[in-house]
């Protein structure tokens, strides 16, 4: 590392320097998310995995509400507009985490 960047840092420098510090350490954070995004090839076209995770599991909470309602517990259920979505949310995440991560 730069080590005279760091003993004018420890000196008590200027408020532009430390934000000139903060400023590469913030642009060092975001580089640190730039990765390969999961993708993969169907039919010659790339879908990203999030897309397929949010479908199947926009599914599968049709598929609960339709279970739930041949039980008949579905009455029961009070608020089904924030039940449902969220259903619907938790499959999608539980897909990815077993299938990309």
């Amino acid at each position: 590392m730069n080590e005279a960047l760091f003993r004018n840092f420890r000196r008590g420098t200027s408020r532009q320097s430390m934000l000139r510090l903060a400023g590469m350490l913030l642009f060092a954070a975001c580089l640190a998310g730039c990765d390969h995004a999961p993708e993969f090839n169907i039919v010659g076209s790339y879908f990203p995995a999030w897309l397929l995770c949010m479908a199947a599991g926009t599914t599968l909470s049709g598929l609960s509400y339709l279970g739930l309602k041949r039980m008949g517990v579905d009455r029961e259920i009070v608020a089904t507009i924030v039940v449902y979505p969220s259903l619907a949310l938790f499959y999608a995440c539980a897909l990815w985490l077993l299938l990309f991560r």
